[in-house]
């Protein structure tokens, strides 16, 4: 008779993952930066902050030529009350077009 003797197997141990290998690192070429902003948009920039200075010097007014009467014509004039303040939106409209506006692409051939 042929009697089934237990069998000390060695114990197996799960095998360390390896590592992986970093791949090699490519060395980006630095590309020159573009100004944000060129010559033609700070002229416009410039040309809105003159209008929209001119709009406030305009609603600043003149005064009253005797401080104890008031006179509604100097300071409820067309100029204080409509000009003025048209100015200024044109002036903040041009500061607008200015932050928005590309300059043209240069063809190279």
């Amino acid at each position: 008779m042929a009697v089934n003797k237990p069998v000390n197997k060695p114990e197996i141990k799960p095998m360390p993952m390896p590592r992986p290998i970093p791949a090699p690192v490519k060395k980006k070429e630095l590309k020159p930066l573009t100004p944000l902003f060129t010559k033609e948009n700070y002229m416009w920039m410039a040309i809105g902050a003159v209008i929209v200075a001119l709009g406030m010097i305009l609603m600043s007014g003149g005064k009253n030529q005797d401080p104890n009467t008031f006179d509604t014509k100097v300071v409820y004039s067309t100029t204080r009350i409509t000009v003025a303040p048209i100015l200024i939106v044109l002036g903040l409209l041009v500061e607008i077009y200015a932050l928005f506006k590309k300059s043209k692409a240069v063809v190279t051939e």
